[in-house]
């Protein structure tokens, strides 16, 4: 299994792939927060190995603020860290939709 950093602006969908989005825009989510990629990674079997809700990626240092999404957790995945990413971005999709619903 590997292990890597997953940064909460790897899949946000207002961040430029300059600035470290990972994932097309497409499948990427508006404003995503740690918790939400915490729940989506462990609903689909990837183990959650650490957490910090106040990182902010390097990255992200010549974006305004309201862009700088903070969060990065370490995981273990049987994918790589593109498809890790791809799945995760889906999830929380799925998440939000189904909460609209409600």
């Amino acid at each position: 299994m590997g292990k890597f950093v997953i940064w909460a602006n790897e899949i946000d969908a207002r961040i430029s792939r300059k600035y470290g989005r990972e994932v097309p825009k497409n499948l990427a989510v508006e404003n995503p927060n740690i918790d939400e990629i915490i729940d989506a990674a462990r609903s689909l079997g990837i183990t959650v190995v650490e957490v910090n809700k106040e990182a902010l990626n390097p990255r992200l240092a010549g974006l305004e603020e309201e862009l700088r999404v903070r969060g990065r957790i370490i995981v273990e995945s049987k994918h790589g860290k593109s498809k890790t990413l791809k799945l995760i971005a889906q999830k929380v999709r799925e998440f939000r939709k189904a909460h609209r619903k409600k």
